[in-house]
């Protein structure tokens, strides 16, 4: 971006933009796709996309514990029923975690042995 700025001078609108224009304005979506599609390919990631990125950065979130409200809301989902459906293989491994959770903590309370 440094170079297109040199390039066009005072024509150039920095608008604190990743992906700019020639002109500093918001790249096409489709342009941004095209790019990331060469970079991605050059570093070795043949077949990645850049919508890609997105269902990374959602299904991680949610095997990091976070709620899948938050992980719509971000996503920018209608509703949270979207995320669920969409990110469903990632509930397993949830459902697991959270048994185990439930485990650890049932397994943490006192018996009736230790009480009496």
């Amino acid at each position: 971006q440094a170079e297109r700025k040199l390039r066009a001078g005072a024509l150039y609108e920095d608008q604190g933009l990743v992906w700019a224009d020639e002109l500093g304005r918001p790249s096409l979506p489709h342009a941004v796709s095209i790019r990331f599609t060469r970079i991605a390919r050059k570093a070795g990631f043949e077949g990645l996309r850049f919508h890609d990125l997105r269902h990374t950065a959602a299904t991680l979130a949610l095997k990091a514990g976070v709620h899948p409200k938050v992980v719509s809301e971000r996503l920018g989902h209608a509703n949270i029923q979207i995320t669920l459906d969409t990110y469903s293989h990632v509930l397993p491994d949830m459902q697991r975690d959270a048994a185990n959770a439930l485990d650890a903590v049932l397994g943490a309370l006192p018996t009736d042995e230790a009480v009496g």
